[in-house]
Order: structure tokens, then sequence, then C-alpha cells
């Protein structure tokens, strides 16, 4: 099987989609089920059509095109990724996965090679967590990860119900018919840009990513007492900025003392209440955020970050709430999915590196259905949700090739 990547037709696709956006090139900017994630849902689906699959979308807007096996009752073979982008984003976060995706079912196509398993492409409903406050919606929604009833209770910062959105922006049905049954899936692999610097520093075009980190997030309320600037003593205050300031340094060195460089947390927000120049900041919310491939090392840092909580707010007589937003098991590739795609890249002598994936992306909550696995390839800098995120055609190219292949092999 001789299978050729039509370079053109795929920078020239990612080149468009880019351009259904809400704001001026070069920057992405497509929220779920706002008018330019709509518009590029609908250009998805022509593309897919256009390549023969057949298109389906669920209750939540996952949308899925299959292209359909010689033996319709055997589970599928499936790839994909997302389109949507947070604000101020870049081109190939999500869409070279899905874009590559759907030129790898072409190329093979184009071979004269047919799967016994059907090959579906699949586009993620909200990756990103910026409308609803949660990343991978439509996956934990697929997986069962997130149930109907807790998705029910989702709000953007309208108020605006998930329920009302979708059925809004056009998607019916119930949330409980969006849940996929075990066995749908023989396979599930993405491709996605790295968003590190690694693989570029080492000069190495693949990546094949063996285990998936996963995130616990934290919403942390720091209540103290305000008042002027000028008129409270230093021995008198019980300023909520500086107690939150001590809890993020705690944070932090939790992270750092882990004892693995898989261990990450960081603070992303910081809201301070009231905001002027000269009141002491009587109140902070702070987000926290803590990813790892280990489980047990990952709920450690969360315990210790439980303990700084008492003792700062013991300490500095403020009141200390944290709140358990989400909290994710880690995910392990498939040995057997990692061997066929290492067998791509042996072929074409293209040299790759076993790695870990520090971000979480769809497939980790694939994982729960079916056994996956990832592809990363190079990204300039590492840079990604940023306008000058760039991974050059000829790694795009490369790993669209060895998805392909992967893809053939897992169907056969």
């Amino acid at each position: 099987m001789s299978l050729t990547i039509d370079r053109d037709r795929l920078m020239g696709e990612i080149e468009a989609l880019a351009l259904i956006s809400e704001a001026e090139p070069p920057v992405v900017t497509r929220v779920v089920f706002t008018p330019s994630d709509l518009k590029a849902r609908a250009w998805m689906r022509a593309r897919c059509q256009e390549a023969g699959l057949s298109v389906r979308e669920d209750a939540v807007g996952n949308t899925f095109g299959r292209w359909n096996g010689s033996d319709p009752s055997a589970p599928a073979v499936g790839t994909g990724s997302h389109i949507d982008a947070i604000p101020n984003a870049g081109k190939y976060d999500g869409v070279v996965g899905v874009l590559g995706g759907l030129e790898a079912i072409r190329a093979l196509q184009q071979s004269g090679f047919r799967p016994r398993h059907s090959i579906e492409l699949l586009i993620f409903t909200s990756e990103e967590p910026t409308r609803f406050g949660i990343g991978c919606l439509g996956s934990r929604l697929l997986s069962g990860t997130l149930s109907a009833a807790s998705a029910r209770k989702l709000s953007d910062n309208d108020s605006a119900t998930l329920d009302e959105v979708r059925r809004k922006a056009g998607f019916a049905g119930e949330l409980e018919q969006v849940k996929l049954p075990q066995g749908y899936y023989k396979a599930f692999v993405e491709l996605h840009i790295e968003q590190g610097p690694l693989l570029e520093r080492q000069r190495i075009p693949l990546g094949i990513v063996t285990k998936i980190a996963a995130p616990a997030s934290l919403r942390v309320s720091i209540e103290g007492s305000g008042g002027h600037a000028g008129g409270v003593l230093m021995t008198d205050r019980r300023d909520a900025l500086c107690a939150a300031a001590e809890l993020v340094l705690a944070i932090e060195n939790a992270a750092r003392t882990s004892g693995a460089i898989d261990t990450v947390a960081t603070v992303g927000i910081c809201d301070v209440f009231p905001g002027a120049v000269n009141s002491i900041p009587s109140r902070v919310r702070l987000t926290v955020d803590i990813r790892d491939t280990d489980l047990q090392r990952r709920d450690l840092v969360m315990q210790m970050i439980e303990a700084a909580c008492r003792s700062i707010s013991a300490k500095r007589e403020v009141s200390v709430h944290s709140e358990l937003v989400n909290a994710d098991a880690p995910a392990d590739c498939a040995p057997t999915i990692i061997e066929t795609l290492s067998q791509s890249c042996r072929k074409h002598e293209l040299p790759f590196v076993p790695m870990v994936s520090r971000a979480y992306h769809d497939t980790l909550f694939m994982a729960r259905l079916a056994p996956v696995a990832m592809l990363f390839i190079p990204c300039r800098n590492g840079y990604s949700h940023r306008p000058d995120e760039y991974a050059s055609p000829e790694d795009i190219v490369r790993g669209t090739l060895v998805l392909a292949e992967t893809l053939a092999a897992l169907s056969k």
C-alpha cells in the first residue's frame, strides 16, 4: 500500500479553517456554540461529506464522520480532536488532529485500501473549558465520566445553561444519549501538536505518547478583613491577598518537591476584592490546577495544599475554603497501538521518542472506552494557545502519514 498525503490540500484547509474566527487573523477564537464555532462545524461537515463519510451529530454536538468498513458489526477505529479555540489562540491546536485525521482517511481511500473495521473521524465538542468552565465536555459525556445530570448544571458567564445553549445552536436530543457503549471503538488515536518544546529541542519529528497526565482543579476562597490602607496598622491586619500570596507559593512548593518532573501546579486566576489601591483586600478567589501522570503523587500534592490552607488560615486569622471542581485519573496508552505507531515510524526511518502528554486531551477520556494512543508533532518554541502557535507543513504531513498507516493497520 502506497500512501500519499496531499500537503497542499491539508495546509490549505488548515488556513481556511483559521479564517473562521471571532478575531482578525492571525488570531483564532472559536468558543463553543458561538456563530464562528457553528460556521466551522458546518465547514467541517461539508469536508467530511465531500470525502464520502457518513456524518452524524449527537445531542451535545460531537460530530462523527464514518468511512464504513466491510464488517459493519465490528467496532470502529477512531481518530480526531477538536476545533474550538480559546480567545487569542492559534490555528493548529486540535485542528491538526481533525484535518490530519480527515486527510489520513482520504489518503487511504485514494490508495485503494478497504478497511474491515470502519474508520471514524470524531470532532469533539468543547475540548477547551472557555464557555462552561470544564474541559473536554464532549468526551467526558461520551465516556460517561460526566453524567448528564451534572452536565445540565453547567452554565456560562451569562447564566445560560448547557441545555439552553446547545438547543439554541441546533443540537436536540437528551444528554443521556451521548454516552457511547463499551466496545464502540476498537482503538482511538489522536494526532496533536506537542504544546511543549521537547521535540523541537531534541530535533525529533515525532513523539509517541505513553501516558496522559490528568488534572485536578480547585477553587479557593479566602476571606479576611478589609479597611483603609492608611488607617489599619500592620499588626491588626487580616489581609486576604497576603494570605493568598503565601498559599500560591505553598502550591508551587508542593509541586516542586513531589520528586517528579511530571508534577505541575498552577494558580491561573487571582480575583481580588475590592481591588482598590487604598483598600486592604478582604476577599480573594483563586483557581488551582494540579496535574501528574501518577494519581497517588498528584493526590499527595493536593493533600499538601489542603494542609497549607489550614496552616495559613490559622496563622493569618483568615477563612480559607477550597472546593474540588474535578479530579480525573491519568491514562496509560495501549502498548499495541504504541507499537503500531512505532512500526510506521521505523518503516519511514522517522526518529521518534516515547513521551508523556502533560497537557490533557479528549483521548484521556476516550481511554475509559477503548485502547488509546496519541502521536505528537513539534510546535515552534513549544508555543500554543497563542496566535504565533506554529507547526511546519513537513511535520504535519509526517504525522498524518504515520496516523494513516496506523489507522490502516488497526482497521484490518
